[in-house]
């Protein structure tokens, strides 16, 4: 039975997610607070982690740094009650795989857990190695090396950079990446596209600048580029 974290301070929100996540066949554990998450989170194993945005003391912003800087990569689907765009785009480039504004039904949140559980899945039945270039990414390690470079990244940039070398050569749209890699429509939202990619190639491109690897197609979207046909 897979474990779900809910991390919530409204207690009405707790016991209905509770008892849907429970008919679902989830074993649940919640929490009202972001400082007790953090200690439950780095002492047990969780399959899945529901947080609140907006907790007393330790928020959902800092609970998901602590937990990724920690290298635990459990997936986190945050729930805010906020609709703004900033704060949807940082929770997500700070780790969290998904977001759902207040108020949700009970089948949405179960939906989105599911699509991140089939992401998974499939991202589990990749190679364990790609290789680009000089760029190799080990995929059940999370580890990325560009020569002799150790490269870290967020899980999102990591899954975005995976998804790329798994198509090397393929012209990708935005809303192409972000289906594929956020999980979900993100309706007019493709900036936070082009923020990933800009982020990405910091770090992976020896000139970001002039990218080698992540190529713009100007009119259409990106594409990983092998350099060797370069």
């Amino acid at each position: 039975m897979k474990k779900i974290l809910v991390v919530d301070d409204e207690p009405a929100i707790v016991k209905l997610l509770e008892y849907n996540l429970k008919q679902e066949h989830y074993q649940v554990t919640t929490c009202g607070n972001g400082t007790d998450a953090v200690k439950l989170i780095m002492s047990e194993s969780f399959d899945f982690i529901i947080l609140d945005l907006m907790l007393p003391g330790t928020d959902g912003f800092d609970v998901t740094k602590q937990i990724r800087r920690a290298e635990i990569s459990t997936p986190i689907l945050m729930l805010t009650a906020k609709d703004s765009e900033t704060d949807k785009i940082l929770g997500l480039e700070l780790g969290a795989d998904d977001y759902v504004t207040k108020p949700f039904s009970p089948r949405e949140i179960i939906a989105r857990i599911k699509a991140i559980e089939r992401r998974i899945e499939s991202s589990d039945k990749q190679k364990d190695v790609l290789q680009v270039g000089d760029l190799r990414i080990d995929v059940r390690a999370h580890h990325v090396t560009v020569g002799s470079d150790r490269i870290e990244l967020t899980p999102r940039e990591f899954e975005l950079l995976t998804f790329f070398a798994s198509h090397v050569g393929q012209i990708m749209d935005r809303d192409m990446l972000l289906d594929h890699v956020w999980g979900y429509d993100y309706v007019g939202q493709t900036r936070m596209v082009d923020m990933q990619v800009s982020k990405l190639r910091d770090k992976v491109e020896p000139d970001p600048k002039r990218p080698r690897y992540i190529k713009t197609v100007r009119g259409y979207g990106y594409k990983m580029e092998d350099i060797f046909d370069a």
